[in-house]
């Protein structure tokens, strides 16, 4: 299983315009963060959509590397994402993610928003990721 140090070196080499941050990681599971700045907010000041499905689907994505390895072509194939609560403009969001099933081609996962420090869920996502099958070997 790759540390969460080996994975955030990858997102910041293969995607250096992600500001997503890996707090920790465990077999099928993921913790990450997303600071907060003006570039997050929208007309309200809360935290936009966009910012937080973001946050999701990488949750997702790392959280898959704890059981197949960095596999940089697993592609995201569905996130559907509800939101729940309004998010704090002041604060980072942290997102835990867990993998619901790992299948032949597939991988589901939960993906569950918080504000930090703030037991109150703002938003949760089912994510399915299509994994490439030589990754599978």
């Amino acid at each position: 299983m790759p540390t969460k140090e080996e994975i955030q070196a990858f997102l910041s080499r293969e995607f250096p315009q992600t500001t997503v941050q890996v707090v920790a990681v465990d077999r099928g599971r993921s913790q990450v963060r997303q600071p907060i700045n003006q570039s997050h907010l929208r007309p309200g000041g809360t935290v936009s959509g966009p910012t937080m499905m973001a946050l999701a689907d990488v949750a997702a994505y790392v959280a898959i590397f704890t059981e197949i390895g960095i596999v940089p072509l697993a592609v995201t194939t569905s996130l559907s994402i509800n939101f729940l609560n309004k998010p704090a403009a002041d604060r980072d969001l942290i997102a835990d993610g867990e993998l619901l099933k790992v299948g032949s081609r597939l991988v589901v996962a939960d993906v569950r928003i918080y504000s930090e420090d703030e037991p109150q869920l703002l938003a949760q996502a089912s994510v399915t990721y299509s994994i490439p099958p030589a990754a599978l070997r």
